[in-house]
């Protein structure tokens, strides 16, 4: 079984909750319903589960009065083998974007107080128009995202006592050997091919096979493919797909900025700007946003109609490079436009997975870039993504120009510093 810290997440939940129902958001497949399966198994002694996707007959239970009493009593009489006991059991209610009186249910289930309750989906924001009633105040909203690095260490056989090493060098900013900064980065490279996803991770433990890796990771490309089939109109199903397929081209070009005219010659957001929006809410892309002026407080100066798009999971991005660029990605001969692209997407990843949120600063008279800031307690903190120990030019003008407490470059390389410039490795990102 993978080790996920989501674990720790639904503990902490059942641990402090009051009067409130999870709600657990993500993309499909990034094993949300596994992981609360195995919460239910270790901490209730009666778990009723209820996925509205394959056993849509559920839909009816909550079509009249939303009363525990009367939501115990459709349950039941569909299968009796279910039991409500008071404070032993979970309500597990996954899919739930399938069944929106369901997600109105969840105020009474939380004011009922008898049974804990948690509510799984995919795709939610497409569900709003079919709610009745956000149950505001009564849900706790979590987005669970693929397995993070860490996370695909753990899944290889890598103990805390490697990853606690590696924090301390990173805290105290003492060089790695050489040795060890080499087989991490390999591990890393590994992590750019492979990704998060569980069904691949489990396949590559499995085979050590990259071209069973691939396979699995086409296929869920293609079911997310065929979820933008079910859940949109022809239209929009048609233009969320060509946005979808155009973000390796998007990485690929000198400027990064998402461009319509990528998608489509000629086109304007108007056409697409929806359903890039689908996608974001989907939890297959994030956006990254363009910031005006790097001062606290970063979202006042967000431009919004300029931004970047990444990948939720690294590895899913190279799969759709194509199967030859992953050799080229493990054996670090990526040369090209691409390459660095699918580095700013993999420290992407790693800052999606601790929940920081994605800003860059590009200012319209120049052609510096950083790839990301960081509002840190010592203040806006510069971030610059170098797939190799090249010259950091923006970097240098940045610290000139607005003198933070410190700037970091991250590379292939190993710790250092030169005046406020700290290098870190890639993988360090991990600790930010």
């Amino acid at each position: 079984m993978l080790k996920r810290k989501f674990m720790n997440t639904l503990i902490e939940w059942k641990a402090k909750k009051k009067t409130e129902c999870l709600l657990v958001k993500g993309a499909r497949q990034v094993g949300k319903t596994f992981i609360i399966r195995e919460f239910a198994k270790q901490n209730y002694e009666h778990v009723v589960e209820i996925n509205f996707q394959t056993d849509p007959k559920y839909k009816d239970v909550f079509e009249g009065s939303l009363k525990m009493n009367n939501i115990i009593q459709g349950i039941t009489l569909l299968d009796d083998s279910k039991k409500f006991v008071p404070g032993k059991t979970l309500l597990f209610l996954d899919e739930i974007q399938e069944c929106g009186n369901a997600r109105t249910a969840l105020k009474p289930i939380a004011e009922d107080g008898r049974f804990d309750c948690i509510a799984s989906g995919s795709m939610l924001g497409i569900a709003y128009k079919t709610t009745r009633s956000i149950p505001v105040g009564y849900e706790r909203q979590i987005e669970m995202f693929s397995l993070d690095f860490e996370e695909f260490m753990w899944a290889l056989g890598f103990d805390d006592t490697a990853v606690g090493y590696l924090r301390e060098s990173f805290e105290k900013k003492e060089k790695l050997s050489d040795s060890i900064n080499d087989v991490m980065m390999e591990r890393l490279r590994k992590y750019m091919v492979v990704g998060g996803m569980p069904a691949v991770v489990n396949k590559f433990i499995e085979t050590n096979n990259f071209g069973e890796v691939h396979e699995e990771q086409e296929k869920i490309i293609s079911s997310y493919l065929n979820d933008i089939s079910i859940y949109l109109s022809l239209p929009e199903k048609t233009k969320a797909k060509d946005c979808y397929l155009s973000i390796p081209a998007q990485l690929e070009k000198e400027n990064k900025k998402f461009q319509y005219s990528v998608v489509e010659k000629g086109a304007r957001a108007s056409k697409f700007e929806n359903s890039l929006e689908w996608l974001r809410d989907a939890g297959l892309i994030a956006f990254c946003s363009n910031v005006t002026n790097p001062v606290f407080p970063l979202p006042a100066y967000v431009k919004s109609d300029y931004f970047k798009v990444y990948m939720t999971d690294i590895g899913i991005l190279n799969s759709m490079y194509g199967f030859e660029m992953k050799a080229k990605v493990l054996k670090n001969t990526l040369k090209g436009p691409a390459k660095g692209g699918i580095y700013e997407n993999l420290i992407a990843d790693i800052l999606i997975k601790k929940r920081i949120p994605l800003r860059y600063y590009k200012p319209s008279e120049g052609k510096q870039e950083i790839e990301f800031l960081l509002t840190m307690e010592e203040g806006i903190i510069p971030v610059e993504v170098k797939s190799s120990n090249g010259k950091t030019i923006s970097l240098d003008e940045f610290i000139k120009r607005f003198g933070p407490p410190y700037a970091l470059k991250l590379i292939s390389g190993n710790i250092g510093t030169d005046g406020k410039k700290i290098t870190l490795p890639l993988y360090m990102a991990i600790f930010l």
